[in-house]
């Protein structure tokens, strides 16, 4: 109803000149879910005029090229260490949040690769707005997830924007969700294609890392010391 409500007021103004008016494009996703958007994407069902719409702050990508550069050292260390392709780890940034370490999407999810409330205290990360903690935790969570679909990046990043549960409910298939498709699309063509060569059997070590009392799984392709416990208190 109040939808209904907000369609018809938007209908009753879209004749209302002026400077302030603003398009709203509305479909419905591929789940039925209804969608409302500034912008139009694939060919909106609807589109109505609001006379007056507030205007939204959002988080913008970070411009400055030397704000990207000062990230690399970091991106380098923590792709090694979890053996994936720093190509890879630039381009999660690059789309989830625009190398802005600020960053904060409307469901919570923070810092330079948006990680979840929940993602992030499973994962060690104290601070998600530190840049070394949520580079370290968002490639720990790639390692975990690329591990889970044997290498096969497409589905790695199908679940890391929409969830093992939605990747598993379709078959270990991309969901067809308008939005994780098109996150796969963008992340996929900013990291390019994996090198030409042999491949390689990558060895990944676990450990447990007890923080605060809270067992924290650790993973790298460093080999750990025999019988190496670490415990943390922050």
């Amino acid at each position: 109803m109040r939808f209904r409500a907000f369609l018809l007021a938007a209908v009753a103004v879209s004749t209302w000149p002026s400077q302030a008016d603003a398009q709203i494009y509305a479909w419905r996703d591929a789940n039925g879910t209804l969608v409302l958007s500034d912008r139009a994407i694939d060919a909106p069902t609807d589109v109505y005029r609001v006379a007056g719409a507030p205007s939204y702050v959002t988080t913008r990508p970070v411009e400055d090229q030397s704000e990207h550069d000062r990230f690399e050292p970091l991106i380098q260390e923590h792709a090694t260490r979890r053996s994936l392709r720093p190509e890879l780890v630039r381009a999660v940034i690059q789309v989830e949040s625009g190398f802005n370490p600020r960053a904060l999407s409307p469901k919570g999810a923070m810092g330079l690769m948006q990680l979840m409330p929940a993602t992030a205290r499973s994962l060690g990360v104290n601070n998600p707005w530190d840049p070394a903690q949520n580079i370290r935790g968002g490639t720990d969570y790639l390692r975990l997830l690329l591990d889970e679909y044997d290498g096969n990046e497409e589905l790695a990043l199908a679940a890391y924007n929409a969830g093992s549960g939605a990747v598993a409910k379709y078959g270990r298939r991309v969901p067809p969700y308008r939005e994780t498709r098109d996150y796969v699309r963008k992340v996929g063509a900013a990291a390019g294609e994996p090198a030409p060569g042999p491949k390689r059997k990558l060895i990944i070590y676990k450990t447990i890392e007890l923080v605060d009392g809270r067992a924290v799984p650790r993973y790298s392709s460093e080999k750990p010391s025999a019988g190496s416990f670490q415990i943390v208190s922050r």
